[in-house]
């Protein structure tokens, strides 16, 4: 019987559920906002409101709690002095699930998982400069590789070009059933005259 079990199972065994969680509150610390339904999202909301209350405290105890949960020093460190110091005013309700709507294959409830303080990083618009009229254009590799095959020379047409077309035919058949096995029990090789 389940009598007062309240935690949300997202119908795993406790060893998959627990990697389930912990690799969502990697990707949050990584990307700090991601897409994942909404019973994995509720699942992992408190594991990363406890991670982000242990990097406010800054401590070597503190920073190996957080270690047993992602896994990498490097994501232990970045939480410790990028994200923890973000929300070191605040008292709680460190991340937010926003609805987005249902998943199209299987009408999963789909949400954005994310930290309420959130560093945009700024992104670099590059304008195309206009060419000016005195540079000559720069040809490119396909352009070099059109002339090269321009200035081939056309094959002659002949009887071989008849033999070459049913090889190309056989070819084809023989790649079409399991990547040309058909080859290797072809009885026409295994026959002797």
């Amino acid at each position: 019987m389940r009598h007062k079990l309240s935690r949300n199972r997202i119908s795993r065994f406790t060893s998959w559920r627990v990697a389930t969680v912990n690799s969502l509150v990697r990707a949050l610390v990584i990307r700090e906002r991601i897409t994942t339904t909404k019973a994995k999202a509720k699942a992992a909301q408190g594991l990363a409101e406890r991670l982000i209350n242990l990097a406010k405290k800054d401590e070597l105890t503190a920073k190996r709690r957080a270690y047993k949960i992602l896994c990498d020093h490097k994501l232990v460190q970045r939480l410790f002095k990028e994200i923890g110091p973000r929300f070191k005013d605040i008292q709680g309700g460190y991340t937010r699930i926003i609805n987005i709507g249902t998943r199209r294959g299987d009408c999963a409830k789909t949400v954005i998982f994310e930290l309420t303080k959130r560093v945009e990083k700024a992104v670099k618009i590059q304008k195309e400069k206009p060419a000016k009229k005195d540079e000559p254009i720069k040809e490119t590799k396909k352009t070099q590789e059109d002339k090269h095959i321009e200035q081939q020379k056309p094959v002659k047409e002949s009887k071989n070009k008849q033999e070459t077309k049913k090889t190309k035919q056989e070819s084809k058949q023989d790649k079409k059933f399991l990547g040309g096995i058909k080859k290797l029990f072809n009885k026409k090789k295994h026959n002797t005259e």
